[in-house]
């Protein structure tokens, strides 16, 4: 029973990789239809939305089958719940990804990215699908250094989001009303993208560590301890 217990475990984390790794896909797929106005991407992002939603019911309903029948305590509670938890982050930068998609489709055969900002949604479009690939990483090895790299990813993201607020409120900005609409909501989009990976990568900390405020001298020490059970 323990052995089949582990198992659905790493089905669970598997299964989890296997959603960050769609998402990455989206988030791709949905900057490059923004940026070019392609509208054949923008509906593929659309569509698969669906496929990672259903792939997170799943897992939930996994680990909750678990939580009914195995009654985990202790850090395989905490896995388990912790999994729920980061699923419905991931789930929702594909909500993201998806929106993003949604704008690039609302203004073709326009393009969506208004004037002057084409290189700050380039750059956002850049960190957004670096920040989900390293966040894939994370969940695939667990190497916690990779959450620091996220953040420091995150904050790159925010400056670039601030910038497109200072752009569309100067006294230069020509844009028209639906130019600005689609600047802000697409900046917001970005911006939340990468807040929900960071929020995975603490949850992960944490779970390795028991600490929300781990630094990296508590990181190195988790990894170091992991390490040592991996060679036992």
């Amino acid at each position: 029973m323990r052995e089949v217990f582990h198992q659905s475990l790493e089905d669970v984390q598997s299964r989890l990789v296997e959603i960050a790794e769609l998402v990455t896909i989206a988030i791709d797929k949905a900057t490059r239809s923004f940026a070019t106005s392609d509208v054949s991407l923008a509906e593929e992002v659309i569509a698969d939305d669906a496929h990672i939603d259903e792939r997170a019911i799943a897992l939930d309903e996994l680990a909750i089958e678990i939580l009914a029948r195995q009654q985990p305590v202790a850090r395989d509670l905490r896995i388990v719940v912790t999994a729920l938890r980061v699923s419905a982050s991931i789930e929702r930068m594909g909500d993201m990804a998806e929106h993003i998609a949604q704008l690039a489709r609302y203004r073709f055969p326009e393009r969506a990215v208004p004037k002057g900002l084409k290189g700050t949604f380039t750059k956002m479009g850049e960190l957004d699908v670096e920040i989900s690939r390293t966040l894939t990483e994370l969940l695939r090895t667990q190497d916690l250094r990779l959450a620091d790299t996220i953040r420091n990813t995150d904050d790159d993201i925010d400056e670039l989001h601030a910038s497109v607020f200072e752009k569309v409120l100067s006294d230069t900005w020509k844009g028209e009303a639906t130019a600005t609409v689609d600047a802000t909501l697409a900046s917001r989009y970005h911006e939340r993208f990468a807040d929900h990976a960071v929020s995975v990568a603490k949850k992960v900390v944490y779970l390795a560590t028991g600490d929300w405020q781990a630094d990296t001298d508590t990181i190195d020490i988790a990894i170091d301890a992991q390490a040592q059970l991996d060679e036992a």
